[in-house]
């Protein structure tokens, strides 16, 4: 009885991942029946969170769905799910019915990345990218877009497509014979049409299996095309899909395109969309070794005056490293940041994004490294599970018109929202407009 309750289940998580919404939510409903009926047992809710999850809508290492991503969530025991997504919002609703159907705090964010002219000579968190800043708005309660804003979301949305046309153009030239047709063997890779350079990669992989069916000749094919010596990696798909594309897409690569202040939109015009769907502008942070993050108190001071209101930060890359001296400048770096946004009351967001395979699903907090840092990280997951629930209850939320009314300072705000957070088991249900 116990193995085929097991092996249901495990068919049940695998159809969570299904392109078809409709398979996923069957799925979905099924394992919460079973949770529900006390035939599947899960571990009680614990105070742990991720807040920077991305979904297969942009790219997951595992092909996640966001019904999945608030499953494992639940399976897991975590209080809160953050689903961050590439440049699309296709997955927010799905997210949040999840959340509310397995009783899980749900928070939504979009991921892209703007130009900042005041920075043009200053790399900030795109290495190799000067005025270059991955960007985010978090809070979204819906992926419905006011008609008025829609040609941006959709230059949004057809960026990475012209830019992936243009590399894997160039890339094909290179990996001759292998090369990959992009209707054909890189949109099937996602449920939206919406490809990454992770998913670029992968199919070029594919496509060198079917060339070169004998491992000894891929390698030697690899191994001449990326001018190292890859016999060691060629079965594992995550080091060679990583060299592929450090080798063909990124800086000195033959498929690298530098970006220019045309190339992606500024970051006001991106603050301005986050804000007119609801959601708060937020600052994403490296690890400040870069010159523009050197100057983080200017960085920020610009990113506030032009609406942000938060920071995004991944506390692992900054203090689960194996070198002492790169640990310890990081993590000084970290807490500064960390200080820095406490002082000015902007709520911080964290999470280890899983776009890539060996990522943990959730931070370790317990760390002694993150001692110090720890309260302030789980402030600011219920002040941003509380501004989800305000604008789904009221309309309203931490940015705007009622907020800059009816609170005296940004600190009476954030405890008004973190109350909310902490008081709310899960996303209520949206308020029906009267007829």
């Amino acid at each position: 009885m116990f193995n085929r309750m097991t092996t249901q289940t495990s068919n049940l998580e695998t159809r969570l991942n299904d392109f078809s919404p409709s398979v996923r939510r069957e799925a979905l409903s099924a394992l919460s029946a079973k949770m529900e009926s006390g035939s599947l047992e899960l571990p009680a809710r614990r105070p742990w969170f991720n807040l920077h999850c991305h979904s297969f809508y942009s790219y997951n290492a595992y092909g996640m769905s966001p019904s999945a991503l608030v499953w494992k969530a639940k399976s897991l025991g975590l209080e809160l799910i953050g689903l961050v997504d590439f440049d699309v919002l296709d997955g927010v609703a799905e997210f949040h019915e999840a959340g509310r159907l397995l009783g899980v705090k749900t928070v939504a964010a979009m991921e892209t990345r703007a130009y900042i002219p005041e920075f043009a000579d200053r790399e900030i968190n795109s290495p190799g990218e000067p005025g270059i800043t991955y960007h985010m708005g978090s809070g979204f309660i819906s992926g419905d877009i006011a008609e008025e804003h829609r040609g941006f979301a959709e230059r949004l949305r057809g960026g990475p497509r012209r830019r992936n046309l243009e590399v894997v153009e160039k890339v094909n030239s290179h990996l001759h014979p292998v090369k990959i047709d992009y209707e054909e063997d890189v949109l099937p890779l996602t449920p939206a049409g919406i490809a990454t350079e992770r998913h670029l990669c992968e199919a070029y992989q594919v496509r060198a299996e079917l060339e070169f069916p004998d491992s000894t000749k891929r390698a030697e094919f690899w191994s001449e095309r990326l001018g190292q010596d890859v016999s060691a990696i060629i079965g594992d798909s995550a080091a060679l899909q990583g060299l592929i594309r450090s080798k063909t897409m990124k800086k000195d690569g033959i498929g690298y395109q530098r970006p220019d202040q045309d190339t992606f939109p500024a970051m006001i015009e991106v603050n301005a969309f986050v804000a007119a769907q609801g959601a708060i502008p937020m600052l994403t942070w490296l690890d400040g070794t870069s010159v523009g993050e050197q100057a983080i108190e200017e960085l920020v001071e610009l990113q506030m005056n032009a609406g942000v209101a938060a920071v995004n930060i991944v506390p692992d890359r900054n203090w689960n490293i194996a070198d002492a001296g790169t640990r310890a400048l990081k993590l000084r770096k970290l807490h500064e940041l960390v200080q820095l946004a406490d002082d000015l009351g902007l709520p911080i967001q964290i999470g280890t994004e899983l776009n890539a395979p060996g990522l943990k699903f959730v931070d370790d907090l317990d760390a002694p490294e993150l001692e110090s840092v720890r309260a302030s990280f789980e402030r600011g997951a219920q002040i941003l599970f509380g501004h989800t629930v305000e604008r789904v209850r009221s309309g309203s939320g931490y940015c705007g018109e009622w907020a800059d009314n009816t609170f005296s300072s940004v600190n009476e705000k954030n405890r008004y929202f973190e109350s909310v957070g902490r008081e709310t088991a899960q996303l209520p249900e949206p308020a029906v407009a009267p007829s």
